[in-house]
């Protein structure tokens, strides 16, 4: 079922409102940036021949097309890979990155440039039509909906006019240390080397970068803080009407977890909630954070600490009814894992800063797992019985067999074509 492009455009743009890709920081002549990624979807692993082809509906069987896959949510399941690499003394020239045979693509890659004007899309003028909608603010894991929710409010387009009643509370500010390429960079995935790094792929080992230009000493060891971070293993637990389980087992090397969903009650209607303590945090935070950021947001409470492996969402705060009395709308949820971040220069900075310093290139490796998971879908009984379900006596519920399951996942997907 698809949706009104404008209602999801209005919505998406004062729910979600990530930062703008910035320049490349000034620093040494040659920088490499290394996105490193795992991404999933919840319920669809161990699903067999359905988890694969709901997959493939989501883009998963069509790989990398270029740079960038990594950030944020991407469509693509498994482990997902980004490299950049600026040198201003030979900008904009093809290099070949030798890795470990662990990565399992071969002895190296080949960064390329992208082709000039490969981003630029001609803008097109939309005619704005008189719309409504209303969104819905809660924060905070627990089974009830706390004193003070929901904040609300509603934005109207009458003749052009607009007008907007109540507020919710602000995202967040996230420093934007995405980069933003243009050709003077080499790029990995490219649309001439796409190949996908697999599930087992590892990134710890040596690595080293050669091309016209790159400075003869960029060669670089990379261990486990570097390293893909496993799937998350996320189950959620309940209907729309309920307050939703989450539970998942910890992420090693994870630093901190954030969710956020969001519900579509009906064309007018959206509800957003996170699991932070303080209202505001939405979408913008399911990126790569630092780790100074990771550790204010921690002690503010922003985030959920690493030890934990529950959260609930308020019960009923994703209910809708549809015309005819039928179950409408939807609710999607995105998770982050921040994991750690590494940060190599040669030479090494001098311990003494009397002593000149000029650095002849830099490398960042960032970390994270994401996953998104279909709210109001039960999943347990996809490959295999669920202690929490049946009769007591090891039989399954009729009624529940025929609503929940397949039926219930290729019903939720359809509603996101």
């Amino acid at each position: 079922m698809r949706r009104t492009p404008l209602t999801l455009a209005l919505a998406t743009a004062l729910v979600v409102a990530l930062p703008a890709s910035s320049a490349p920081p000034a620093g040494p002549e040659t920088q490499v940036w290394i996105d490193v990624a795992t991404h999933s979807m919840a319920g669809m692993p161990d699903m067999g021949m359905l988890g694969g082809l709901a997959g493939k509906m989501m883009g998963g069987g069509k790989g990398p097309q270029g740079y960038p896959q990594s950030r944020n949510i991407p469509a693509t399941q498994g482990h997902v890979l980004d490299i950049a690499m600026h040198n201003r003394l030979k900008p904009g020239v093809p290099a070949e990155q030798a890795v470990p045979a662990g990565l399992g693509v071969g002895k190296s890659l080949s960064l390329l440039p992208p082709p000039p004007g490969k981003d630029v899309e001609e803008r097109k003028e939309h005619e704005m039509h008189d719309i409504e909608v209303t969104i819905r603010q809660y924060w905070g894991c627990g089974a009830t909906v706390r004193p003070g929710q929901p904040k609300v409010m509603t934005l109207k387009v009458r003749n052009g006019q607009f007008q907007q009643d109540g507020s919710i509370a602000p995202g967040l500010f996230v420093p934007d240390r995405d980069i933003d390429v243009n050709p003077s960079y080499a790029l990995w995935p490219n649309l001439k080397n796409n190949k996908r790094v697999g599930e087992r792929s590892s990134m710890v080992g040596q690595h080293r970068i050669t091309g016209d230009g790159v400075p003869a000493s960029l060669q670089f060891e990379l261990g486990q803080n570097a390293d893909f971070l496993p799937k998350i293993a996320l189950q959620t637990r309940g209907e729309l009407t309920d307050s939703i389980g989450l539970s998942w087992q910890p992420v090693d090397r994870a630093k901190a977890y954030f969710l956020n969903a969001i519900a579509m009650q009906d064309e007018r209607n959206f509800t957003v909630w996170s699991s932070a303590e303080v209202p505001g945090a939405g979408h913008e935070l399911v990126n790569y954070l630092t780790g100074s950021y990771t550790d204010k947001w921690l002690k503010q409470k922003v985030l959920l600490p690493p030890g934990t492996t529950t959260c609930a969402i308020p019960q009923g705060i994703f209910k809708t009814t549809a015309k005819g009395g039928e179950q409408g709308g939807f609710a999607s949820l995105n998770m982050i894992a921040y994991g750690p971040e590494t940060n190599l220069t040669w030479p090494p900075k001098p311990t003494d800063p009397k002593q000149p310093w000029d650095p002849e290139w830099n490398v960042r490796v960032r970390t994270k797992a994401t996953t998104v998971a279909m709210l109001g879908m039960d999943f347990g009984d996809m490959g295999g019985m669920p202690a929490d379900e049946g009769d007591g006596d090891g039989k399954r519920d009729p009624e529940k067999k025929e609503e929940g399951g397949a039926k219930k996942l290729l019903r939720g997907l359809m509603r996101n074509f």
